[in-house]
């Protein structure tokens, strides 16, 4: 039985162009890191570009030689998001397009467009940047989900949360999207004819700065809990393996393999049936087109 999947496992990625988003802080900062010390060419996608320079500076310090750009990019903002997909586009290709970014149950707030944040930031911004940039990555497409999917259900009667707002099943619908997205782009990008493949992952129970937004109590418990989750530089481990990993293939989801999938190196994980379910996942691609005005094109 293989013994999982961790950062020692990234082999060498000298010549290969990875671009990550949320790449400040977090996992997407960690994922950076080991990438640049591996000899890859790691574009920075960040809301913040001060917060993206400090991150660079942070790389440099442990991988002088590192190879490093930044990209503005907020995913709140879907014209943004058309800037900095042109901004990609007319720059070199890309090997391997990290969708890492995301938000967790703020209180109700609303992108540009007028969106709840969570499905805003963690799956419409996602599904427009790579609906645009997607003919510019040669070998993988990244989607970070989590394993609160298995409690999701979509529900697009009130996509501005105005007639009421649990944050925690907006989180839990914004991240079956995120599945459902993954394994109906790699069936699309496969009928195609695309080399380019999309692999879900999820970090377990990490510690970051995702949880800000969690009540104070368990703000103040997170220091205690620490010895039973994963740090950020061992929740970055399933993102590294969908990345990297020699033998990931397209549709594939990974997730830490410790018990319920919180904690530990990584390996296959379980997606829930509805995650599973192409029926869903085709209405939620039309609907995502009509919501961004983004169409893919395959």
């Amino acid at each position: 039985m293989s013994r999982g999947f961790s950062a020692d496992d990234v082999s060498a990625q000298s010549g290969r162009t990875f671009l990550v988003t949320g790449a400040n802080a977090g996992l997407g900062f960690e994922v950076s890191k080991i990438l640049a010390a591996r000899g890859a060419q790691v574009i920075l996608a960040c809301r913040d570009a001060a917060k993206a320079e400090a991150a660079m500076d942070r790389i440099r310090a442990d991988v002088p030689d590192a190879l490093l750009s930044s990209q503005p990019l907020d995913l709140a903002d879907l014209e943004q998001v058309r800037e900095a997909a042109a901004a990609v586009l007319a720059g070199p290709r890309i090997d391997v397009l990290v969708n890492n970014a995301g938000v967790m149950i703020p209180p109700r707030t609303l992108t540009k467009q007028g969106y709840e944040l969570q499905f805003g930031v963690n799956h419409l911004g996602p599904f427009a940047f790579t609906g645009l940039v997607h003919p510019h990555v040669d070998d993988r497409i990244v989607v970070t989900a989590s394993i609160a999917h298995k409690s999701g259900t979509m529900d697009y009667s009130d996509l501005s949360a105005s007639r009421g707002y649990h944050n925690w099943a907006r989180y839990q619908m914004s991240k079956l999207a995120n599945l459902l997205y993954m394994f109906e782009l790699d069936r699309r990008l496969g009928a195609a004819g695309r080399a380019t493949q999309a692999i879900g992952c999820h970090p377990g129970v990490a510690l970051t700065e995702l949880q800000r937004h969690l009540p104070l109590p368990l703000r103040y418990m997170t220091p205690l809990a620490a010895p039973f989750f994963n740090s950020a530089a061992q929740g970055a481990w399933p993102t590294l393996q969908a990345a990297t990993g020699a033998h990931v293939q397209g549709g594939d989801y990974l997730g830490p393999q410790g018990l319920g999938e919180v904690t530990g190196r990584s390996g296959p994980a379980r997606a829930s049936r509805a995650a599973r379910d192409p029926k869903l996942a085709r209405e939620l691609w039309e609907r995502s087109v009509e919501l961004t005005g983004v169409d893919p094109g395959i």
